[in-house]
């Protein structure tokens, strides 16, 4: 089980050096990490002040869910610090919040798009990524191989919001800054990842794959949402007919 003092909080990066070894945060992983939890929360106020969730999916935020299950088990029997402990239950708790106000709150649930909010994450992605996790994982242990599946999950987690999207083609203010906000925290934890490694000599592998695939996911949105504030225009998407 590797050292988590040098994982990031959602958990990417990885630490092969003894734990007195581990190095402090760096101001690109906290950006990461406020640009995930500011996501998170814009989607949160979005949800409680319209109670409406047109156009959010939420099988993204149930995959979510699993990435935080995951990739968080370790809260049961190790302590990092309590910035590490109180991201982590705050990304679970909240996600969790999210899906029950989805599926069960009213009115919010009421205004769940489930049919336009049907891609099989359950029979194209769980199943590889399952997969993946037990492949590329660092050692064979119930926490390593959770590990590795969370990364792979998360890397294709923004594809069923990115669908429904693009079945809607005019995107909310909000919801595009939640989405832009996600892809903005990936982009961090890249210049995270260059950082540590000419400052730390750090390798992971497994991370920086699938972070990059998550990141290329965002690529088309970007151009679209960029182009929309650059124009001060509605995000609108190129969709399916």
């Amino acid at each position: 089980w590797q050292c988590d003092c040098c994982r990031s909080v959602d958990g990417v990066a990885a630490c092969e050096r003894p734990r007195s070894h581990c190095r402090n945060m760096n101001i690109f992983r906290l950006c990461g990490d406020m640009l995930h939890l500011t996501s998170i929360m814009m989607l949160i106020f979005k949800l409680q002040k319209s109670k409406s969730c047109v156009g959010v999916s939420c099988k993204m935020q149930e995959m979510y869910a699993m990435v935080f299950c995951c990739r968080y088990l370790d809260l049961f029997w190790s302590y990092i610090s309590l910035y590490n402990s109180v991201m982590k239950i705050i990304f679970i708790t909240s996600t969790f919040y999210l899906i029950y106000m989805m599926r069960f709150k009213t009115p919010t649930c009421q205004t769940y798009e489930r049919a336009n909010d049907s891609f099989p994450h359950e029979l194209y992605l769980l199943g590889p990524c399952a997969l993946f996790g037990i492949l590329f994982t660092e050692a064979y242990s119930i926490p390593d191989v959770l590990w590795s599946m969370s990364i792979w999950l998360e890397s294709v987690a923004i594809l069923p919001q990115l669908v429904l999207m693009q079945r809607h083609k005019e995107v909310e203010n909000l919801t595009s800054h939640f989405v832009g906000a996600m892809g903005a925290y990936r982009a961090f934890y890249i210049l995270n990842w260059i950082y540590r490694y000419f400052a730390e000599d750090y390798v992971n592998w497994i991370g920086w794959v699938g972070g990059l695939l998550q990141t290329g996911l965002y690529c088309d949105f970007f151009y679209y949402y960029a182009k929309s504030k650059w124009y001060g225009s509605k995000l609108v998407l190129p969709g399916a007919d």
